[in-house]
Parts: C-alpha cells; sequence; structure tokens
C-alpha cells in the first residue's frame, strides 16, 4: 500500500522526460521484436544522441524528395527507446518513473554507432510514475530544458544519506507532522530544481513528502545554498518530528 504525495512545486512531466534522457546511462532499444541493452549514454545525454523530428507531412512542408530516407516511399522501422528512472537510494520501490519514446527510424539502431546522432520520427513519449501515465509531446519535449540538477542528482542523494544521515531526522521537521506518526525508516528519494523529495518508509506502506526549496534552483552550485536554506528553517521548527530509536 502507498500513501498519497503530498503535493509542491514540481517539474511538468515534459521537464522530468527531458532530465531522464539527459541523466541515463543505459535504455533497452526495442525493435522487430529484439530487446538491445545499451549501456554508452554517460555523460552525452540521450538527446545529443537521438535527434527527434516530426512526422512527415505533419507540418505541411514539402514531401521528402524520392530517395531521402524520410520519403513516403522509403520503408522505415519501428522503433521503441525504453528508460528507467531507479533511486539511487535504497528506499523501498526504487523505480521512480518509465519513460519510453516510440518512433521510426530510417534504418536499423546501430549500437556501435558514437560519431552521430541517430534521426529518429517522433511517434510518442510516455512517462510513468507513481501518478500514472502522461504523454509528452515533440513540441513540449523542444521547448523544454533538463531539470539544471539532474546530471549530478544522484551523486549529491548519495552524498547526503552517506556523509549527511544525521541531517535527514532535521529535515523531517518540515514533514507534516501525521506522517511520521508509525514511521520506521526515512531516506532522500529525489532532487530537482524545486526542492527535496523524501520517503517515509512505513511497516506497511510508504509515503513521498517535497521539501520545496525557498526559490527554484537555475545551477547546481545552488543546491548547497538551498539545502542550507531547508535546514534553517527546519531548526526553527517548535516541534520536530522524529525517527524512533
Amino acid at each position: 500500500m502507498r500513501l498519497p504525495r503530498t503535493r509542491a512545486p514540481q517539474p511538468t512531466s515534459a521537464e522530468r522526460v527531458r532530465s531522464v534522457l539527459a541523466a541515463a546511462h543505459s535504455m533497452t532499444v526495442v525493435s522487430d521484436g529484439v530487446h538491445t541493452e545499451v549501456r554508452r549514454l554517460d555523460g552525452a545525454g540521450v538527446m545529443s544522441r537521438i535527434h527527434l523530428h516530426e512526422p512527415v507531412g505533419a507540418t505541411g512542408d514539402a514531401h521528402p524528395s524520392p530517395g531521402h530516407p524520410d520519403s513516403p516511399g522509403h520503408e522505415r522501422i519501428p522503433v521503441r527507446l525504453e528508460f528507467t528512472d531507479v533511486a539511487p537510494t535504497p528506499v523501498r520501490d526504487r523505480v521512480r518513473a518509465r519513460v519510453t519514446l516510440t518512433g521510426l527510424l530510417a534504418a536499423p539502431y546501430d549500437t556501435s554507432a558514437t560519431d552521430e546522432s541517430t534521426c529518429m520520427e517522433f511517434g510518442q513519449a510516455v512517462i510513468e510514475d507513481a501518478d500514472g501515465r502522461t504523454y509528452v509531446t515533440l513540441d513540449a519535449l523542444e521547448h523544454t530544458s533538463p531539470d539544471p540538477l539532474a546530471p549530478c542528482e544522484a551523486a549529491m542523494l548519495t552524498h547526503l544519506l552517506d556523509s549527511h544521515a544525521e541531517l535527514i531526522p532535521l529535515l523531517l521537521r518540515l514533514a507534516p507532522a501525521p506522517r511520521t506518526a508509525a514511521l520506521t525508516r526515512a531516506l532522500p528519494l529525489a532532487m530537482d530544481r524545486y526542492g527535496l523529495t523524501l520517503r517515509l518508509e512505513y511497516p506497511h506502506t510508504h509515503s513521498d513528502v517535497r521539501l520545496p526549496f525557498p526559490t527554484p534552483v537555475t545551477g547546481v552550485e545552488q543546491a548547497g545554498p538551498q539545502i542550507q536554506g531547508l535546514l534553517r528553517a527546519a531548526r526553527r521548527m517548535s516541534h520536530p518530528n522524529r525517527l524512533p530509536a
């Protein structure tokens, strides 16, 4: 059983998709019934490896000339790209989201190609998480940037847990009091430009609580000061929530 999450400022679905793509270290390529694991995405970002473009004729432009990879007479190959967003900390139920991109390729995907991007006619983008399934348009993806913390989020969360675990009970002072009843464990689950998310685990369920930053960050260098802002606010709370001894 899972309790509903608290509502606070958070990224849009398009931002979350772009962030998952920016931080992905691997993906599964599915084409002609064959699943291929690609694990060389580190540091590059999927959008620099896969160029998404609108379906042929979607903008009213003239059709490509005969023989062009995207011309109507050229056979294109259906493909599905699958990404799994996994929490970097050992929380219960570590899969935070699944992102799927579908479309058409002019040629089979070459897993060894590293020098140039692969052109993919956009079909649809879907993100599935605890809130359900959301479809994201190509226009939304093209006009959205990844969260500035996405590439280093995993390192920041593991550093918080491994080196500053004593701060988590302090941050719990910012959580609504009823959510800490019978609490067995609290761990950092996610961090984005709007704030920090903690996963509160109980004997038979868990719940996520978002702790909004005083102001959204625009760069990685601002994350530390924003966390300090949360800690200052927590220290001012008069009735702290505590983990069981």
